[in-house]
């Protein structure tokens, strides 16, 4: 079964705070030249004056470096996610900037830029959070063409969804689902239930709060969940191998001696490879004749 690690954000802080002001990571901004990512008000202002990289001294551009930076979207959002707060407190200091001085505006700013972006607009989510979630069972295409049918030509009713709703906190496993599951319905043991994203079966150690930053859910509605039920695997048992004490003999000249036997014996039943002395001859096995390997 996998195992999961648990590690503390203070392992991650070098690849997610800025060398230059030692904070966490605001409009993350990556240099092209070499890849270091800094704040961008930090990077800004320092190639105002510099035109080499504050970490390792490669230039960054010998006349406009401002040209050879890239705002990084995906790191930003990662530091958002294992930081817990800093989305909503930076969204804080931007509103209260900006309710300061009014008369500022933000060319080309979007509603994040004014701290106009809330958590569960951004898709950031908390253990102690509650998330909604709908949960259906699981149909394969075959079955979906199958009920498809009858409706388009009228024959069939309108048919119930079956879909059931819940409102479980974000720290909840699969695992945890699958167990409501199971007591819920009453399947018997030797049925195990599996919940899928889509088409895609989950981990039983993912959280909500995992599925919600692994899979395209933006929370304009309940957590799309499925699943089905299917026979538990059965375990095999491996025979014991027989001890010493019982007779067997281990050592390898024994062994080598008990082969020897067997085939000069004539009593095994495996069909010899011909030595390279033997082609073109006649093989017999067991008194009957064998024709010869073409």
């Amino acid at each position: 079964m996998h195992r999961t690690t648990r590690i503390k954000i203070t392992e991650l802080n070098p690849h997610l705070m800025c060398a230059l002001c030692g904070g966490y990571f605001i409009d993350a901004t990556t240099i092209v030249e070499c890849l270091h990512s800094f704040c961008k008000t930090c990077i800004v202002r320092y190639l105002e004056t510099n035109k080499y990289c504050p970490m390792c001294d490669v230039q960054v551009h010998k006349t406009r470096p401002l040209l050879s930076i890239r705002s990084d979207k995906t790191l930003q959002d990662i530091v958002y996610k294992l930081v817990p707060g800093l989305f909503k407190d930076e969204m804080k200091r931007r509103r209260d900037f900006y309710a300061a001085y009014p008369l500022t505006e933000v060319p080309n700013g979007s509603n994040e830029d004014r701290g106009e972006v809330l958590e569960q607009e951004k898709g950031a989510l908390s253990d102690d959070e509650i998330v909604s979630l709908s949960i259906e069972f699981y149909e394969t295409v075959r079955d979906r063409e199958e009920k498809k049918g009858p409706l388009e030509n009228g024959d069939g009713d309108k048919e119930k969804t079956g879909v059931r709703f819940l409102r479980c906190p974000a720290a909840m496993t699969v695992m945890h689902l699958a167990k409501f599951l199971r007591n819920k319905m009453d399947v018997p043991s030797k049925y195990k239930v599996e919940v899928l994203y889509e088409d895609e079966p989950l981990k039983e150690y993912y959280t909500l709060m995992d599925i919600a930053y692994i899979y395209p859910w933006r929370r304009n509605g309940p957590l799309p969940l499925k699943y089905r039920v299917q026979p538990a695997c059965k375990r095999l048992t491996l025979p014991t191998a027989p001890t010493p004490s019982e007779g067997t003999n281990t050592s390898g000249a024994s062994e080598s001696s008990g082969v020897s036997t067997a085939t000069n014996g004539g009593a095994s039943n495996c069909l010899q490879t011909p030595s390279s002395t033997s082609r073109g001859r006649k093989m017999t096995v067991n008194g009957a004749p064998v024709p010869p390997l073409t």
